[in-house]
């Protein structure tokens, strides 16, 4: 079976042992020098003055929330074909979700959806760039600004991606990543950070992520919690950090093969293999979706749906609010799938691929 990912291809190329025997031989494990040194690169790779690494990206995201003041009362804008990762830290702080549609071409945050959910006043708006292609950011950034509503993106999928010469997670307010280990950026195990570059606003974090520690054992901070990387994790993402950017552009060039390979089919492709674009899942849209993964699979090629259930569609949360129809999301849920891609994917099996796709549409 072709895998949709795999950790010891991802892994190749870094001396994971050399990285966790730094960490052996100075016998500091928690807030040491790894962690201090990754969230100092960490910052520098993104363009940001600051970066607070954290346990996961979920954390990253309640905690950004927290940090930027949102109270049970309130309402963060987000998207909900995201696989309900934002969802869940709102709810977490007690805020509501306000469901924004997306654009019908990126699957991300569409601005018009956006206008309409800024009549309702929210606090926050989640802006995620879904799939490793980077959303609208500085218009989108824009909009909200003007409607006093502060920004956080959602990066947990576009680790390096750059539109203008900007990467993700440098142009909103606060920047929150997951280094889960199938990410771009991928940790062997979980982790995540914030960036951003308001020095005040990483204090926040720092305070909420150990706790609300102001000072050792003075709890100053109200809702805090334990939420640190620890300096395994930090070595390790130190020492892949700097293949990422050779990372993603794999990636890049197995999306262009498949996009130039499935033209002529009846699906629709990624519409960007640019820089804005570091493939983290190569997705399609089509009909037929279940007999199309029933026929990749017969075929020995694995496939999976990032996402098949629309986040105000969850049962667990009926009372869901939407700002306008979700029509390009629902649309979205029910006919996308993810195709394999990630750096030391053979090209013969790149090939296998290909001939798999095409021989669903050849029947």
């Amino acid at each position: 079976m072709i895998p949709l990912f795999s950790s010891s291809a991802a892994n190749a190329g870094v001396d994971l042992a050399a990285a966790v025997k730094r960490v052996l031989d100075s016998n500091w494990y928690v807030l040491g020098n790894e962690v201090t040194s990754f969230e100092r690169e960490f910052a520098q790779f993104v363009g940001s003055a600051e970066c607070v690494s954290l346990a996961n990206g979920t954390d990253a995201l309640e905690l950004a929330l927290r940090a930027l003041g949102v109270m049970p009362q309130d309402t963060v804008a987000c998207v909900a074909n995201a696989g309900f990762y934002g969802s869940t830290a709102i709810h977490a702080v007690g805020a509501t979700p306000l469901y924004v549609d997306v654009d019908s071409v990126s699957l991300n945050m569409a601005a018009s959806s956006l206008q309409a959910a800024l009549a309702h006043k929210p606090k926050v708006v989640i802006i995620t760039h879904l799939y490793g292609q980077m959303a609208d950011i500085e218009a989108l950034t824009r909009m909200a600004h003007e409607a006093g509503a502060a920004v956080i993106e959602d990066c947990a999928q576009s680790h390096g991606a750059m539109r203008d010469g900007r990467r993700a997670g440098s142009v909103g307010d606060i920047g929150c990543f997951s280094f889960y280990p199938t990410k771009n950026l991928g940790a062997l195990g979980d982790g995540g950070a914030v960036t951003c570059n308001d020095p005040a606003l990483a204090a926040k974090v720092r305070t909420l992520r150990q706790y609300g520690w102001s000072t050792k054992y003075c709890v100053a901070t109200p809702q805090g919690r334990n939420s640190r990387l620890d300096e395994m994790q930090a070595a390790i993402l130190r020492d892949k950090l700097k293949q990422l950017d050779s990372w993603n552009a794999q990636r890049r060039e197995i999306a262009a093969k498949y996009n130039a390979a499935f033209a002529a089919l009846p699906v629709t492709r990624p519409p960007s293999t640019g820089e804005d674009y570091v493939a983290h899942l190569y997705v399609l849209r089509l009909e037929a979706r279940e007999a199309f993964r029933e026929h990749l699979r017969s075929r020995n090629v694995a496939t999976d749906v990032h996402y098949p259930i629309a986040d105000h569609r969850q049962p667990a949360y009926p009372a869901a609010r939407a700002a306008g129809s979700l029509a390009h999301t629902e649309s979205a849920c029910g006919n996308v799938v993810s195709l394999p891609c990630f750096p030391g994917l053979p090209e013969a099996q790149v090939a296998e691929v290909i001939d798999a796709v095409r021989s669903f549409f050849a029947g």
